[in-house]
């Protein structure tokens, strides 16, 4: 253009003016052409990323000149890489779509406006459904279980029983997903385990009441055998009247109080089976634990005097409140110091502690003891009604406390180093 502007102001070079007017108009065209090729090749490419269409390709071609191949190469590469990237998410959804269908939990999670995003097919079962697009379509199928899905809290469960004794624990949580709130649910089939549980209870509940009715029952039958036979041999007839020699009498005598005694411990068992059975439901108020604590030690003074056991109690603030049956929980707490007195006889520097605290998520009362402690084969059975490793002991207590505590919805466990430390934990 320099050029051009030059040969115009000399008349002699007029033609060689038109002739770089030519080249330059050429160049221009050039220029264009070179500019919106670049310019479609580019717009190719972002919409193929836009649109995730990465079948077609760019020809490595070079008419444009070197620089125009490598950026085709380039895009070529690029677009693979989106290509492998996308095989990779469809194949790991699939495999995640395909362990969500398998598993044997119901997995369901819906927006806030109740659409449903993902549901499996367990889920679809445990809701009698064979498909769902909205959870509020559940409120003329199931409402009582629309309203467990709907009010469960994240991180909290609630207990479902539905019907054919079916029973869920319906579990939530709560994550952002592309700026959009999404509950996710998931539904577990506790009836099994249930069943299992149920069926062990009863096993080991008509195992204990088989061996204490024997233990009672055998011997009786036994010695109304004997006795027959002492009224067969050792009775005399003298006139109308019977005479029975002084070895017999003696015997009938020891044989009658073998079987009032047996009786009346299967009686004393049979009594304290009905306890187990009948318990008076709570009656909750709100106690302070620090006054809890004060008079079950009162009421336990005057046994403990009676021994040489080291006792302690205490409670780690006096705002600290649980809501329970007063006479129940003392219950509880008598019966689990006295089992420790009982421990304790044996030991040398026997230390009993009776401790009120607070652990972050509940409030606990701890039974503490240094005595002989609980061997590991029978802390399996401890809670087990009737079972016991008292000589003069009917079992009851233990189980009966975990009862009482069951209905206060906590709960009572024990740990145990033997000749070191038990602590008996109850935990509202």
């Amino acid at each position: 253009m320099a050029a051009l502007t030059y040969m115009v102001t000399r008349p002699n070079m007029l033609f060689a003016a038109v002739l770089t007017c030519v080249i330059i108009v050429l160049q221009l065209v050039d220029i264009f052409r070179f500019v919106n090729q670049t310019n479609r090749k580019l717009t190719r490419f972002l919409e193929s990323v836009k649109y995730s269409d990465f079948i077609s390709g760019f020809t490595s071609d070079n008419k444009l000149g070197k620089s125009f191949k490598d950026l085709n190469i380039a895009f070529n590469e690029v677009l693979e890489a989106f290509r492998r990237a996308r095989s990779e998410k469809e194949e790991q959804g699939q495999y995640l779509n395909t362990v969500v269908q398998q598993v044997r939990t119901g997995i369901l999670s819906f927006d806030i406006e109740g659409n449903v995003q993902l549901i499996n097919a367990n889920a679809k079962r445990f809701m009698n459904v064979t498909n769902i697009k909205n959870i509020r379509e559940l409120i003329s199928i199931n409402p009582k279980l629309y309203h467990a899905l709907n009010s469960v809290e994240p991180g909290k469960s609630e207990l479902y029983k539905g019907a054919n004794d079916l029973y869920l624990t319906v579990q939530a949580t709560e994550m952002r997903i592309r700026g959009m709130d999404v509950k996710l649910i998931t539904l577990q089939n506790i009836q099994p385990e249930l069943q299992k549980q149920e069926l062990e209870a009863w096993q080991n509940l008509t195992r204990v009441l088989r061996h204490e009715i024997m233990n009672s029952i055998t011997p009786i039958s036994s010695l109304t055998s004997t006795l027959r036979e002492i009224l067969d041999h050792e009775m005399e007839k003298k006139g109308v009247n019977y005479e029975l020699k002084e070895e017999g009498a003696d015997d009938l005598r020891e044989g009658l109080a073998t079987i009032e005694n047996r009786s009346k411990g299967l009686i004393k068992f049979i009594d304290a089976y009905r306890e187990y059975t009948s318990l008076p439901k709570p009656k909750f108020a709100t106690v302070r634990l620090m006054d809890l604590i004060e008079h079950v030690a009162n009421l336990m003074r005057t046994e403990l005097k009676k021994t040489h056991v080291k006792f302690r109690h205490s409670c780690s603030s006096e705002y600290l409140t649980i809501q329970a049956d007063v006479e129940l929980i003392e219950q509880v707490l008598i019966n689990l110091l006295k089992n420790a007195i009982e421990a304790m006889a044996e030991t040398e520097d026997p230390q009993l502690e009776l401790v009120g605290r607070y652990d972050e998520t509940s409030v606990l009362i701890e039974v503490i003891d240094n005595g002989p402690g609980i061997i590991k084969e029978a802390l399996e059975h401890i809670f087990v009604p009737f079972y016991t490793t008292k000589r003069t002991g009917s079992g009851i207590g233990l189980s009966l406390s975990r009862q009482i505590m069951q209905m206060h919805n906590g709960s009572l466990n024990v740990e145990s180093e033997p000749d070191v430390k038990t602590i008996f934990t109850l935990r509202f």
